[in-house]
């Protein structure tokens, strides 16, 4: 009888080893997984962030740090375009246009949310909710500020900054440890914004993304 007990403790010994190992072994690589498909998704969404403020900013020479204001701006604004009368190969046409005194530019005007994201067509929807960092089911919004700054060279230029740290849309609680240890990576051994972000509230950078690095 005691043998047989002692023979069932050791198979649910083994069976708990077992499963601790298997966690041991998987969850890092779930954990990768849903990661880099979350990132996905949030990048996505941050590209199209960028291309308004930057669609903002060239029509009126600064970033907003007001997701209202760009969405107001996409959805209801427009954009002054150019495009060629004639072909500059055709010569008849070319020299018609001289002879009329025409520069060979039309301007036209086209509303933005036309326009920047082409080819994509993204709904009223779509730009109401670019404030949302994806799969928190609209808890979550990404950060965003602008402003103007003066570089060393005593240059005054705009500046934006969106971002959206790990902690916000990963899994914190089942995957705890993990984040931890992304965190600290990219804090501690690359330098780098523990999440996803592009731009700069301290230097111009072009507005680049930290995914593109």
């Amino acid at each position: 009888m005691g043998k047989k007990i002692a023979q069932i403790l050791l198979a649910v010994v083994i069976v708990v080893l077992v499963y601790v190992i298997y966690q041991q072994i998987s969850t890092p690589l779930r954990f990768e997984q849903e990661m880099k498909a979350k990132r996905a998704q949030v990048i996505e969404r941050i590209k199209d962030i960028r291309t308004a403020q930057r669609a903002f900013k060239s029509k009126y020479q600064r970033f907003t740090g007001s997701f209202d204001t760009l969405a107001a701006f996409v959805l209801t604004d427009t954009l002054e375009m150019e495009r060629k009368l004639v072909d500059e190969d055709d010569s008849v046409a070319m020299a018609q246009l001289k002879k009329m005194k025409r520069k060979n530019v039309e301007k036209f005007k086209m509303a933005v949310i036309d326009t920047i994201f082409s080819p994509r067509k993204l709904t009223r929807e779509d730009i109401e909710n670019l404030r949302y960092v994806p799969g928190t089911d609209k808890k979550a919004q990404y950060l965003m500020e602008a402003g103007i700054i003066t570089t060393e060279s005593k240059v005054v230029i705009p500046v934006v900054e969106c971002r959206v740290p790990y902690k916000m849309f990963l899994d914190t609680v089942r995957y705890r440890q993990e984040i931890i240890n992304l965190i600290d990576d990219d804090v501690n051994n690359f330098n780098r914004y523990p999440g996803v972000k592009f731009g700069s509230m301290e230097t111009g950078n072009n507005e680049a993304g930290n995914w593109e690095n």
